[in-house]
This record gives C-alpha cells, structure tokens and sequence, in this order.
C-alpha cells in the first residue's frame, strides 16, 4: 500500500513515491518510448498508488507535459501535478517574470487542465530566489485566480533553499538530495517549520544509485560529464554502500528509502521508463530502510563524500 505524505500548504496527500516525467516523449536525453507506452506507463504509476507527477515544459519540447495531459485526461482527480517555469518547451531558458502568465497558460493548455497544483521556478540563479523581479507577484496573483494552488522553485544546494525559506512564502521546493549529495539536509527542518513541501530530485544519483553502473561504465548524452576520475570515485563509493541491498532489496528500492526516512520530505521522484523500474520504486514505499543503514549513509557522507568533487 503506497503510504501518502502531506503536500506543504496545498492541504493534500501526495504518494511518497512521484513519478518523473523528464523521459516521457524526451528523445534527445533518452531512447524514447512510443506515446502509447508513455500513457499506459503512467496509468500503471496511478494502479499503483502514485499520485505525485512532475513534469517542465522543456522535457521533451513540451510532450513530456502533453503525454502527461493525454493520460490523465479523465483522471485529473486523481492526480496531483507539479510543473515549471523558466526552461522553455522551445529549448530557451528565459526567467523573465513576464514570461510566467504565459508559460502556465501553455502548461495547462499542454497538460488538459485548467489549475497546476503547483509550479516551480526551474533552478534560477541565486539572485532571483528572493522576488526582487517580481517572479512571485506573479505566482501570487495567478493563485487568487485557481490557476495553481502553490509556487516554489527548484533547487540544488541548502544555501539557496535558505533564502527561499527566509525571503519568501513559497510552499514548495525541489531539491537535490541522495546518498552520495546530501547536502540540502541542512534546511530540511526549517522548510517542514514553515509548511514547505519538500520534492526530491536526482534521487539516484542520475543512475548511479539504480547500481547498474560501475568502473567499466562508459556513457554518452547527457551523462558524459563524468571524467574517468569521478566513475572511479564514484564506483568505489558504490561498493562501500552494498550492505543496504539483499536478496528482497535492490540498490535502487535502498536508495529511495534512505531518502524516505527523513519526516520533512513530501515525495521522491525517481524517471521510470517501464514496469520493471515501476515496480521497483514502488517498493521503497513497502518497509523503511533500518536505522543503524541509515546513521551509517550519514556517517560515510560527513567522514568520506561531503569533501569529494563528484558533480551530479
């Protein structure tokens, strides 16, 4: 049974476990499904008890959103949606405040709905966390009219999750955070302090933490920023960290419930591509991961990580 966790201010209950739409209809990061396989994907996610789906209008120039709108077209009850703003469907990043009313019109157009349960300023820079262009007038307003019941940003260090906690009433953030970055831990008690909706990304550590990577590995797209340097690193770590797996546990159903263990975070949302990955990041929502696994992931971030290079 998919456990729930509360959505910040929306008053709602999302699934612990989300669904991330970066690869639905995105063939330039990853081999793309066929648009009858995205939808029946999704369909699955919500049999299982996701409710949580988070897409962007630059995933897939925009079929990300309008896959997502196609498959839960007769079923927007059922679903709770998060999308962004500031990375265009066109391939553009502009965070003009003047581009938001129309960026959700397009949004909502794209996903056959007429209210965002919420949006996110999809990783600015650091000077326009606090609103001082107007970004959040904006959310403010398109909120008195239904258009979206809550706004934050995205985000990727505590430092910038800080300023959105001290600067703004924001009621959500998305967060970089898994056990070999746990850095944004920091803010995660002042965020729940204030009622905002903690979303994590990057939860597997974009593949590393699925354990299907090693010191072999070699990669293209997206993922070739890794220097040989970082796979060794990387997959030394990987080794130091398999007493989290058994027989019944794999490293990606581990992963998500060291994250899973902390009260403050609302739902984790690892991409899924077909009903294998399906299963088992619903897993992680079936037994929580033992205390002693994870004061030792801690232990081994502080001791032997927090001071490593690895990007992301």
């Amino acid at each position: 049974m998919m456990k729930k966790r509360l959505y910040g201010p929306t008053g709602k209950y999302v699934s612990e476990i989300g669904f991330g739409a970066w690869q639905l209809g995105n063939k330039k990061d990853w081999d793309g499904m066929e648009d009858a396989d995205s939808i029946a994907l999704v369909h699955e996610a919500l049999d299982k008890g996701i409710n949580f789906f988070d897409s962007s209008p630059n995933y897939g120039l925009g079929k990300s959103e309008e896959l997502l709108g196609k498959a839960l077209k007769n079923k927007r009850s059922e679903a709770i949606i998060n999308t962004k703003f500031g990375h265009t469907a066109e391939g553009k990043t502009d965070y003009s405040a003047d581009q938001i009313r129309a960026s959700v019109e397009q949004s909502l157009k794209r996903l056959q709905t007429d209210y965002l349960d919420s949006i996110l300023i999809h990783n600015p820079p650091f000077d326009y966390l606090d609103g001082r262009y107007g970004h959040y007038q904006v959310l403010e307003d398109l909120k008195a009219e239904g258009k979206i019941l809550t706004y934050g940003a995205s985000v990727d260090s505590s430092r910038d999750m800080l300023e959105l906690i001290d600067k703004t009433n924001i009621g959500v953030m998305e967060v970089m955070f898994n056990i070999f970055y746990q850095e944004t831990a920091a803010a995660f008690k002042l965020a729940q302090e204030k009622n905002i909706a903690l979303i994590i990304k990057v939860p597997l550590d974009s593949g590393w933490l699925s354990g299907k990577y090693n010191s072999e590995s070699t990669f293209t797209g997206v993922r070739s920023r890794w220097t040989p340097e970082i796979i060794s690193q990387r997959s030394a770590l990987l080794e130091r960290i398999k007493f989290i797996t058994d027989q019944e546990t794999s490293m990606t159903t581990a992963a998500l419930r060291f994250i899973l263990s902390y009260p403050e975070i609302s739902t984790v949302i690892p991409g899924v591509r077909n009903i294998a990955q399906l299963n088992e990041n619903v897993a992680a929502s079936d037994a929580v991961m033992p205390e002693e696994h994870v004061i030792k992931l801690q232990e081994l971030w502080e001791n032997d990580i927090k001071f490593k290079n690895l990007g992301w």
